[in-house]
């Protein structure tokens, strides 16, 4: 456990990495090919990270509004809260809201934008076809995004996705429009038709290649909560066999979108499959999950 811990830590830190570096040679090639120079990449963080800090202080109530969550008090669901409880005191974190959703599709996840406003959602179904164990491992799973900070990670990511999108569309719209600035002030040349050639090709693919790591750095945090769920309530049994009865559930969740997807314990609108698929996937493929965890 402790060395898939590490291991998850390392590969998002790596990730991010390379993230950064995209961002950059985006950068470089939006200055080159404009008139903007760095004021084209410093005008794409402002705005990027106004964007996600919007997101980072109210997501979560958006979040919980768009899936129709409700909160929830001992009096009222007496056996969600004091699991949220039990475990949130040997994780020594302090206690999320809980919320529940009406749904029949066994589903949760956790929201936040640290553990002192952290809120856990399960639906109906999830606490209806899961056991004890198996509720305590979902739970455990999702405090450990919690402790694990990942909704920072996700602010993180979408900063950098959002400018490196923001910078190839300012980019290509430049060019369209304008030309660029090395080709206009110094007459182009080869070398100035490489660079420019260099920087559309950046500006089409990097959107993609800042959507692949996005997912990347996703499906590692799963691997990474999975590991930490397991640690937290020492039976890694529990939170296996519950993703297995997620995962082979029939019920569709009907709040479930695209804007909430890579929050979820599993991906509500179901894997897209392995090959090419599999990387625009939010989530590990649910068998390689619960391989990990019933080699613990």
């Amino acid at each position: 456990m402790y060395d898939q811990i590490t291991a998850n830590k390392l590969k998002s830190a790596a990730m991010i990495g390379i993230f950064v570096l995209l961002v950059l040679a985006v950068g470089w090639a939006f200055g080159y090919a404009t008139d903007w120079g760095a004021g084209g990449l410093i005008l794409a963080l402002i705005v990027s990270f106004a964007m996600a800090w919007g997101s980072y202080w109210y997501s979560d109530r958006i979040v919980l509004s768009m899936s129709r969550a409700r909160p929830v008090e001992r009096d009222t669901e007496p056996y969600l809260v004091n699991v949220i409880e039990g475990l949130s005191i040997a994780a020594g974190l302090p206690v999320p809201k809980a919320y529940v959703i009406d749904d029949p599709a066994p589903n949760a996840f956790a929201t936040g934008r640290n553990p002192d406003n952290a809120a856990i959602a399960v639906t109906r179904g999830l606490m209806e076809k899961l056991d004890r164990l198996e509720l305590e491992g979902v739970v455990a799973h999702e405090l450990a995004h919690v402790k694990n900070y990942d909704t920072l990670v996700q602010t993180m990511t979408a900063v950098l996705a959002g400018t490196v999108v923001l910078l190839s569309d300012w980019m290509m719209r430049s060019l369209w429009w304008g030309g660029g600035r090395r080709s206009r002030k110094q007459g182009g040349g080869q070398a100035q038709a490489v660079f420019m050639l260099i920087g559309i090709i950046l500006a089409l693919i990097a959107p993609l290649f800042a959507a692949l790591i996005q997912m990347a750095i996703s499906r590692k945090r799963e691997y990474m909560a999975d590991a930490s769920g397991a640690l937290l309530t020492r039976y890694p049994p529990g939170l296996a066999s519950a993703l297995r009865k997620i995962a082979g559930d029939h019920e569709k969740l009907k709040v479930a979108n695209k804007a909430t997807e890579a929050l979820y314990i599993y991906n509500p609108l179901r894997d897209y499959g392995g090959g090419l698929n599999a990387l625009f996937n939010t989530h590990p493929p649910i068998e390689e999950r619960i391989k990990r965890l019933e080699a613990m």
